[in-house]
Formats: structure tokens, C-alpha cells, sequence
């Protein structure tokens, strides 16, 4: 079969043809003669295989081909960003998350008060799961359609549309199942820790979660794929911009959401002791809808099948920083108010690595193929030095470095507004040095497993997309709470700075 190659300045030429069939035919030489073809890139392979000669004869001499294409060349499109494009696509949107987490830290430390709250107390067992949730559903929804919208899968209506609707009735799907897990996992550890479990109590945590969950996951879906369309259009890598944005509204809209629902229900118990159980059986009955119309979208038939472990994993392991979260809060009450920044802080930056990533090696090869690596060699690909992920000279090493560089800055700004806004937390200097150094070593560690866990999901075909935030993720909450809690500890034992590590 004739070879078709693809070169640097977008004309597909045509190499390797037969010398003999040249010899054998010569009256065909000279008809021999360039075709232009104005289409795009996708439709050129078609283009040519229905290329014959004149009499017909599908062993005919092709002619020579040039094929001038208005496809846009979006493979090299990584190479062309700059350090200082990247830090403007990511600074922006970081620190919009960042004062969405910061907003959401100081929401969550008013409604912990409230009456519901107090009562049914499983709630707040619910609450770091829930955000949890919410993040890993919305930011593996930004990176499948960013990664999309960056391989030219997204530029019609059509397409837009389709994409859209599949995600958004997938992560509804996703939502309702795990949202009820996460409820019934919250019962179950608040029934160990009371050796006591109330009926409606359950049914009002198990309602509450659902209509949170799945309220959230449309809006918040509907916002991530607005932000990816607007994106593209301007011209911005929606991998830079997607993430943090989807991060940064999920937190508050899901702590709202559910203080406002749990509200509710509350004061119906006694009065409406039906509504939450119909809630409950309202949600069940709909799963199977949304797993048909998920089932028959070709762009989320395979994550409605296989996407389930990263998102059950993820939440099970939020929890276990739950576990430390909990017990450290009643040690050390000042934790609380710190640890959505730098749980959010770090899930951020990788989500934003690990997209990026994705992106790339959907460009690159195929599902299961590390492109530019012999079979042998995919283990050195995959598993690269702390040296050369963070001062290799590759794109991602690029990303990384630049990434890094946000970490100091954008966690000053964060933890001083904290301060700001909550003038009893007062910080001094060697909080801030104790509070730094445990942000730096979450988020570089977790840029390194970034690296190594995508590259490692590619090669054993599994997409990294809608595996490997969610991962990613819960262990930036669990390393995050638990590096937290070892700075407060060391605070502690030396006696100073101690501020920060009372509940005023």
C-alpha cells in the first residue's frame, strides 16, 4: 500500500511508490499530475484511497499528490507556549480557585454551627467526601473536554452538542451513585462513632447528598463545557483555564447546596417525614435513564462502563483524610479553616498537569502506545528521575517548573486573606515558613506522581483522562491533611506560633 506521510508544512506527499508499476506503465506518466484538495486533515486519508486510475483499475498508478489542507496544526501547538503564556493561562484561573476555596473554608466554618449541623452530625463526616466528589467529577470532566476540544472534537454544533450532553448525563450518572455511597458511608461511620443510628437522620443525610450532588454536577457541567467552548475560541489551551475554574465553584456551590437542602429537610422532620425517602426513590428510579442515554453516546459509552473504580477509589480514599482530618480538628480546632486551601491548592495544579499530559499523548499515539519509545524502552518513559521531571528540558518539565512557581505566591495571597477576613487567626513568621515548606512538598510530590501514574495508565490503555484526576486528587487531600497536621504538630511541640492552632 502506498505511504502517505504528513510533513512539517502541512502537504501530504506521496513517497515509496512502486518503481516497477512506474516501469510498467510508462503511457501513464504523463498524466500524472498535482490534485489540490481543500479539506480538512481527517477527510484526506478518504480523499486518497478513492483515488484510481482513469480506466478504472484499482492497481492503477496513482498520481502524484499534493494536498494542501486547512487543518489546523494543533500537534506542535504545546511547543509553541511560552513560560510566560503558560503562568497567564494558569495564575488566573489558580487564583480564582484559590479565593473560591478560601471563601469556601470560611462558609464551612459559619454553617458547622448551625443547628443541622449540630444535630445530625454525620453531616460533617459527609462534607470533605462530598467536596471530594464534586472536584473529582468536575475536573475529570474538564480534562476529557479540553483534551477534546484540543484534538479539533468540538468545533461544529454537532459535535458540541453531543459531547456536552453525554458528559453532563455521565457525571449526573456518576453523581447519583457515588453521592448515595458517600451518604452511606458518612451513616455508617457516624452509627461506629454514637453507636446509635436514627432513621431519619440517615434518610435526611442520604437526601441531602443526592440533590446536592446531582443539582451541582448540571450546573457546574454546564459551566465547565462554557468555559472549554469560550476557551477555544479565544484561542486559550482550555487545559490551562478548565480545571481550576471547575474546582473553584464546585466547593462553594456543593457546601451551599447542601446547608440550604439539609436546612430544609431538617425542619420538615415531624411534620413531612415522607419527602426524604420519596427524594431517595426518585434518584434510583432515574439511574437507569441516565445510564441509557449515557449507553448510547459513543463519546461516554466507555467511561460509563470503566470509569467507576477512580471515582469509588477516590472517594474512599478522601475519606481516610477524613479520619485524620476529623481527629486532628478536635486537637487542633485552627486547622479547619486552612485545610481547604491547601487540599484545593494542590488537587488544582495537578488537575492542571494531569491534564495537559493527557492532552499530549492523545495527540501523540494511540491508546497504549508511549510514542517515541521501542517496546523495550517504555519502563525508562514511564518511570523518569525527580531530576528530570522537574529540570528536564521536555514540555512537561517546562509545565512543572512553571506550575511550581505558583505555589509560594498564591498560597501567601490565600492564607492572608484567611487572616484578613478572620482577624482572630493571627499568623506570624514561622507558621508561614512550617505552612509553605508542607505545600511545596505536597504539590511537587504529587506533580511527580502525575507523571509516572498517566504515563503508566497509557500504556496498560487506560485513559488517563477519566482515571487519573480523580486519583490524583484524593491522594493531594490525603497527603495534604495529613502534611497539614504534621506542621501543626511540630508548631505544637516548639512551642511556638501556636495562634493559629487555636479555635478562637
Amino acid at each position: 500500500m502506498t505511504e502517505i506521510r504528513k510533513k512539517s508544512y502541512g502537504t501530504i506527499a506521496m513517497d515509496n511508490i512502486d518503481q516497477n508499476q512506474k516501469s510498467a506503465k510508462p503511457e501513464n506518466q504523463g498524466m500524472s499530475k498535482p490534485v489540490t484538495v481543500e479539506n480538512s486533515a481527517s477527510d484526506v486519508e478518504l480523499n486518497l484511497l478513492s483515488l484510481t486510475s482513469e480506466n478504472g483499475d484499482d492497481n492503477g498508478i496513482l498520481p502524484d499528490i499534493v494536498v494542501d489542507t486547512k487543518a489546523y496544526e494543533d500537534d506542535n501547538e504545546d511547543f509553541h507556549e511560552t513560560y510566560l503564556s503558560i503562568a497567564i493561562q494558569v495564575f488566573i484561573p489558580f487564583v480564582i480557585a484559590g479565593f473560591g476555596m478560601v471563601f469556601a473554608g470560611l462558609v464551612f466554618d459559619k454553617i458547622q454551627h448551625w443547628a443541622v449541623f449540630e444535630e445530625i452530625t454525620e453531616l460533617v463526616i459527609l462534607v470533605p467526601a462530598l467536596l471530594g466528589l464534586k472536584g473529582n467529577l468536575e475536573m475529570t470532566l474538564a480534562s476529557r473536554l479540553s483534551t477534546q476540544a484540543n484534538l479539533g472534537h468540538m468545533d461544529t454544533l454537532q459535535q458540541k452538542w453531543s459531547m456536552i450532553v453525554g458528559n453532563i448525563t455521565l457525571i449526573q450518572c456518576q453523581a447519583i451513585v457515588v453521592g448515595f455511597l458517600g451518604s452511606v458511608v458518612a451513616i455508617v461511620m457516624g452509627g461506629i462513632k454514637s453507636s446509635d443510628v436514627e432513621l431519619d437522620h440517615a434518610y435526611l443525610l442520604c437526601a441531602s447528598s443526592l440533590v446536592t450532588v446531582s443539582i451541582a454536577s448540571f450546573v457546574l457541567g454546564l459551566i465547565t463545557a462554557g468555559v472549554i467552548v469560550l476557551s477555544r475560541n479565544c484561542h486559550i489551551n482550555p487545559d490551562n483555564v478548565a480545571t481550576p475554574i471547575a474546582a473553584s465553584l464546585g466547593d462553594i456551590t456543593s457546601l451551599a447546596l447542601l446547608s440550604w437542602v439539609s436546612t430544609e429537610l431538617y425542619d420538615s422532620i415531624g411534620s413531612q417525614d415522607w419527602l426524604a425517602p420519596i427524594i431517595i426513590a426518585g434518584y434510583i428510579l432515574a439511574i437507569p435513564l441516565w445510564v441509557w442515554i449515557a449507553k448510547k453516546n459513543l463519546n461516554t459509552r466507555d467511561v460509563l462502563y470503566h470509569g467507576w473504580t477512580p471515582v469509588v477509589g477516590a472517594m474512599l480514599i478522601s475519606s481516610m483524610g477524613g479520619l485524620i482530618l476529623d481527629f486532628m480538628v478536635s486537637r487542633f480546632g485552627g486547622i479547619a479553616v486552612f485545610q481547604p486551601v491547601i487540599n484545593g491548592v494542590g488537587g488544582n495544579l495537578v488537575a492542571v498537569q494531569a491534564s495537559r499530559i493527557s492532552t499530549a499523548l492523545h495527540k501523540q499515539a494511540e491508546l497504549g502506545v508511549l510514542a517515541g519509545s521501542d517496546e523495550e524502552e517504555d519502563t525508562a518513559v514511564i518511570f523518569i528521575s525527580p531530576v528530570t521531571a522537574f529540570c528536564g528540558k521536555n514540555p512537561h518539565s517546562r509545565t512543572t517548573r512553571v506550575l511550581m512557581a505558583m505555589v509560594i505566591p498564591g498560597h501567601l495571597i490565600f492564607i492572608y486573606t484567611i487572616e484578613y477576613l478572620k482577624d482572630e487567626t493571627p499568623l506570624d513568621a514561622v507558621f508561614v515558613i512550617v505552612y509553605l515548606f508542607a505545600a511545596v512538598t505536597q504539590v511537587a510530590a504529587l506533580l511527580y506522581i502525575a507523571y509516572i501514574m498517566i504515563h503508566w495508565m497509557w500504556k496498560h490503555k487506560i485513559d488517563p483522562d477519566s482515571s487519573a484526576i480523580p486519583y490524583l486528587t484524593s491522594m493531594g487531600d490525603l497527603l495534604g491533611i495529613s502534611l497539614l497536621a504534621i506542621s501543626f504538630q511540630f508548631l505544637y511541640l516548639i512551642g511556638g506560633s501556636d495562634a493559629p492552632l487555636k479555635d478562637n
